[in-house]
Order: structure tokens, then sequence, then C-alpha cells
């Protein structure tokens, strides 16, 4: 089973006794920074977002910023991969214990659902990574890759042992991705064609048991 990947270490220069702006701790500058950096990247994409507008959000000055990332690149790195060890070990765990026919499928269909609602500004930088070719994409597209793998085999397993519903494995994954995040990701769209907020509780509970159900009647048995 995949270890949860984390991000690549960057050494953090000793905390900075000036510099943090009003109501940051300065034991939690770096979390607050990878927030609003997380934020900004998903907005504006890499090139237009600036280290000088993420330290001015955060209240500190750019040389704060740069003790704690070296760069914008190593700040991005850690931002995306930081976001994508918290998806991989939410994988892990939908994976543990018994993992058979539909039961294990909607345990992981909820658990994705569930994390990419709570983390919308990473579904947003992950599409951006994919249709601009962002740094991280080749990197990316090499963790999930096994991902992807282990995904189809499980579905092919599971239907040659006749738990699910015989399927293209790879086409089932890829259409359980697109049900899962394109909501999320088009939602100011979406916003247009609903009574509504697309991601407002009742509305997010709606699409997500939606999606479960129509997987379910295409594939258990």
């Amino acid at each position: 089973m995949a270890a949860p990947i984390a991000p690549r270490a960057v050494p953090d220069a000793p905390a900075p006794t000036t510099g943090v702006g009003p109501g940051v701790a300065a034991g939690g500058t770096k979390a607050t920074i990878l927030d609003v950096a997380l934020r900004r990247f998903a907005e504006h994409g890499y090139d237009r977002t600036s280290l000088n507008d993420i330290a001015a959000e955060v209240g500190i000055r750019r040389s704060s910023l740069l003790h704690h990332f070296p760069s914008k690149d190593d700040l991005y790195r850690a931002v995306v991969l930081e976001s994508f060890a918290d998806w991989m070990t939410l994988v892990e765990e939908a994976t543990a214990g018994p993992r058979e026919g539909w039961p294990q499928v909607e345990r992981v269909m909820r658990a994705a659902f569930k994390f990419f609602e709570m983390h919308p500004e990473f579904v947003r930088l992950l599409r951006r990574e994919a249709l601009a070719g962002g740094p991280l994409s080749k990197e990316l597209n090499g963790f999930l890759k096994p991902l992807f793998d282990r995904g189809a085999a499980f579905l092919e397993r599971e239907m040659d042992a006749g738990r699910l519903r015989r399927y293209d494995a790879r086409q089932l994954l890829l259409t359980g991705y697109g049900a899962v995040l394109s909501y999320i990701s088009d939602a100011p769209l979406i916003s247009g064609l609903l009574d509504g907020d697309p991601m407002g509780e009742q509305a997010l509970a709606e699409r997500r048991e939606h999606g479960i159900a129509v997987v379910r009647c295409a594939v258990a048995l």
C-alpha cells in the first residue's frame, strides 16, 4: 500500500522576531502562508500570483515569507503536495479493512466527495494544473497513476469475482473522477443553473447522494 506523499522538506530559518502581522502568531505563520497561497494560486494561477500579495494578505514582509519558503516554486510545491498528502491519507483510510464489492466503492466515493467538498481551492488548483500544464503537472501525474492503476485493478478483480457489474474499469474511474471534481470546480457556472448556492450544505449533499446512487445503479449487484 502506497505511503502518503508528503511535501518536499524545505528548511526553516528560525522564526523571525519581527515582521509578523497582527493576528498571526509566530508559530502559525507557516500554516497561514500555505492557506493564503492555496487560495491565491487556485484563484489566479501560478503565473498571476505574487509572493508580495501573499505576504501582504498574511500580514508579514516578503523577507519573512522567504524564511519559510525560499522561492515561489518552493511555496507552490508545498501547497500542492501538502494538499495531495491529505488526499492520499484519506484514500488509505478509506481502503482499510474489508475491501469487496459495492460497499468498498461507496466508501471511497463518499470519502472523495467529502474531501473535495471541504477543499474546493485544491480542486480548482488541480484543474489549473490539468488545463494549463502547471509546474507540477508531470509530478502529479506520477503520483496519480499508481492510484489510478490500483483502483482499476480493484474494479477488475471485483468484476471478475461477480461482485460488480462488468464495465471498462478505467472508463468507470474517469467517470467517477469527473462526477466528483467537475461539480466543485465549475460551481461558479453551475450557480446560474440551480436555484441557490451549489456549494451550500444541502446542494452538496444532494449532489453527493445523486452521484453515488447513479454509480450504484450502474455497478452494484
